[in-house]
C-alpha cells in the first residue's frame, strides 16, 4: 500500500463500548490520541463505517479481535494498543481473579494476532513481549496535553466556588486527592488507611464506582473510613483541574499500572506526586528527584509529613520536565511516525 502524504492521513480510532470507556483510563487514551492526531494535521474519526487509512484498536475483546481479523483479510493496516496485561487485570474488582483466564483468553488472542502493537511503557512492553507475541511493540506515552493544565488557564472562579460547594470543603480546608476506579490495585483501601494519621486533612479520592462489581475488602474499607476521607465519585473536568490546583499532594498507591495518565496529570498540574514504588515507573520517575515513593503505609505517612513540611520547588519542577517530553504535539509526531512504519509494512514482514 503506497504511504499517503501526512495531510492526508486519516485514522479510524476504535473501541467498543465508548460511552462505558468514557469514564476509564482507556476513555482518557482515546481522547489523547485524537488530540496528539490532531495537533499533527492527522485526521481522526471513531465510526469505522468512515473511510481511512489505518485503524489504532484500543479494546481487546471478541467484537475488537473480530474487527481486527476482518481489517487484516482486507490489507488495511491495524495498530493494536496494549493498555490491558495480565497483570494489571488482578486484584481489579469481585471476581476479577475468577474470570481472569476469560479475560488472558481475549488478551493472549489479539495480541498474538496482531502484528503491530503500542504500549504506554517499556514496562508494559517488557510484560506483553513474555507472552511471546510476533507483533512488533513500540513503547509510546499516553502523553498529556499541557496547555489543559497551565496555572493560568485551567480554571475559573466559578468551579472553585461549585467544587468547594460540591465536596462541602471549608476554602481554608487542606486537602490531599487520589484517583481511579474503586479497585484493590489502584490502592483505595490504603489511601483510606494512611488518612487516619492525617485527622485534620481532607483525603479525597475521585473514581466512578460500580457497587456490583466493588470487592469485600474495597466495601469494608468505605464502611470503616474516617470522617476525614470524603467519595464523591466521578467528576467532570472543570472540577478535576480544580482539585489539580488547589490539593496539597496528589497520592497515588497504586499497585500496577501500565502507566497511569492520573500521574501525568498530576505532575502537569505541579502537584507535588507521591507513588507507591513499583516496577512501571522506572526509568521515568525517580524517588527524590522528580516524584515521591514508597512501599507501606508507614512510608507513605512519612512522605506525606515530608512533603507537607519541605519546600518541593524543586522536584516539581523536575516532575514537569518529564511531562514536558510527553506533551501531545510530540506524541502525535511519535504516533504519525509509527502509522507511516506500519502503512508502508502492514503485516511487519
Amino acid at each position: 500500500m503506497p504511504m499517503k502524504g501526512c495531510f492526508n492521513l486519516k485514522v479510524l480510532i476504535y473501541s467498543q463500548n465508548q460511552k462505558q470507556m468514557r469514564k476509564s483510563g482507556i476513555g482518557n487514551a482515546l481522547r489523547h490520541q485524537k488530540e496528539a492526531l490532531e495537533a499533527n494535521g492527522i485526521e481522526v474519526t471513531f465510526n469505522p463505517k468512515d473511510n481511512f487509512d489505518i485503524c489504532h484498536i484500543n479494546t481487546l475483546f471478541y467484537r475488537s479481535y473480530r474487527f481486527m481479523k476482518k481489517l487484516q483479510k482486507k490489507g488495511i493496516p491495524v495498530v493494536a494498543h496494549g493498555h490491558s496485561t495480565k497483570e494489571d487485570f488482578l486484584n481489579s474488582f469481585k471476581f476479577s481473579n475468577i474470570i481472569a483466564p476469560w479475560f488472558n483468553h481475549n488478551l493472549m488472542r489479539m495480541y498474538k494476532n496482531a502484528n503491530y502493537i503500542i504500549t504506554p511503557t517499556t514496562y508494559s512492553k517488557g510484560l506483553i513481549e513474555n507472552y511471546k507475541v510476533k507483533a512488533k511493540i513500540f513503547a509510546l506515552s499516553n502523553g498529556i496535553n499541557l496547555e489543559k493544565y497551565h496555572l493560568d488557564t485551567k480554571y475559573d472562579d466559578a468551579d472553585v466556588e461549585n467544587f468547594y460547594k460540591f465536596l462541602r470543603l471549608k476554602k481554608d480546608d487542606k486537602f490531599i486527592i487520589g484517583m481511579g476506579f474503586y479497585f484493590m490495585r489502584k490502592g483505595l483501601q490504603d489511601f483510606i488507611e494512611v488518612a487516619r494519621s492525617f485527622p485534620d486533612i481532607k483525603f479525597i479520592w475521585f473514581g466512578q464506582r460500580y457497587k456490583f462489581i466493588t470487592s469485600r475488602p474495597i466495601m469494608k474499607a468505605i464502611k470503616n473510613k474516617p470522617s476525614n476521607v470524603i467519595l464523591p465519585g466521578y467528576i467532570n473536568m472543570n472540577y478535576k483541574k480544580v482539585a489539580f490546583a488547589k490539593a496539597s499532594l496528589f497520592f497515588f498507591p497504586s499497585y500496577e499500572e501500565t502507566e497511569g495518565i492520573v500521574t501525568l496529570e498530576a505532575l502537569a498540574s505541579k502537584l507535588p506526586l507521591l507513588v507507591r514504588d513499583i516496577p512501571v515507573y522506572n526509568g521515568w520517575l525517580e524517588k527524590d528527584v522528580n516524584c515521591h515513593m514508597a512501599s507501606s503505609n508507614e512510608g507513605f505517612i512519612k512522605e506525606i509529613n515530608s512533603i507537607l513540611n519541605n519546600n518541593q520547588e524543586k522536584i516539581i519542577n523536575e516532575g514537569y520536565k518529564v511531562v514536558e517530553a510527553r506533551d501531545i504535539k510530540l506524541i502525535g509526531k511519535k504516533l504519525k511516525s509509527i502509522y507511516e512504519e506500519v502503512i508502508s509494512n502492514p503485516r511487519n514482514e
